[in-house]
């Protein structure tokens, strides 16, 4: 088998996510046959070379596995929490092969959540280039106006970049109304930060879409494995057959 990089063999092998799979390179938590390794161009093969992360033989997964998570409030999205908080990974413990959270929901927010142990799945799902549509509910605490609306749609700074094309809906009215939101983007906080640009607050917030992928009736805190039609479909929504 050809030489890989090491943060896209521990992403296949269902360690964690790209991204994250080269923040363990940087500190020091993977070795390549005995010897720590600390750069990200490194390369090795995993059937030839003993990998291991924090001291544990890196071993290939049985299978692919591709969870949809309704992920409650009040739950933080990472593999450990040091503040011991309640985290996603509690809530699917049955699971036991290793997965990881594909993106982020903020640990007020609710919603629809995917877990894999398929690096280039997740690193595609996250990845802005592959314009994959995430969609949220968000009840904020007042009205935009026709302008700010226009503004919202064609994207507002955000970290001195300019936020992509968005798509939005007034779903309910009222005092606190709710909006519909759909963005391919995935920054930190982003439809709370973009609210706030024009002064109001997301007193709520849940995801109901990620690309054709709906929440549908899945209670807080329930999973379900995806089928493999919803499979094959986000694989095509993705392009990564033709990878």
């Amino acid at each position: 088998m050809p030489e890989e990089r090491l943060q896209k063999i521990l992403a296949r092998y269902g360690v964690a996510s790209r991204r994250k799979a080269e923040q363990l390179i940087v500190e020091g938590k993977v070795s390549v046959n005995g010897k720590t390794v600390i750069e990200l161009g490194t390369k090795a093969d995993p059937e030839r070379d003993e990998i291991r992360v924090t001291g544990k033989h890196l071993r290939a997964p049985r299978g692919l596995i591709y969870i949809a998570l309704h992920k409650p409030k009040n739950c933080v999205t990472t593999m450990h929490d040091p503040e011991h908080r309640e985290t996603v990974m509690d809530l699917v413990k049955g699971i036991k092969d290793r997965i990881y959270p594909v993106g982020r929901l903020d640990y007020q927010s609710e919603g629809l959540l995917l877990l894999t142990n398929d690096g280039d799945f997740a690193n595609a799902i996250t990845s802005a280039k592959s314009m994959v549509p995430k969609v949220y509910e968000a009840k904020v605490n007042g009205y935009l106006t026709a302008e700010q609306v226009a503004q919202f749609i064609a994207g507002v700074p955000l970290y001195g970049r300019r936020t992509a094309r968005a798509r939005l809906k007034l779903l309910n009215r009222g005092d606190n109304p709710w909006y519909e939101v759909e963005i391919i983007e995935g920054r930190q906080n982003q439809v709370r930060l973009m609210f706030r640009h024009f002064g109001l607050m997301v007193e709520k917030l849940r995801r109901t879409r990620i690309g054709s992928l709906k929440l549908g009736n899945l209670k807080p805190a329930d999973f379900r494995p995806l089928t493999e039609e919803e499979v094959r479909r986000f694989r095509r929504e993705l392009k990564l057959d033709a990878k």
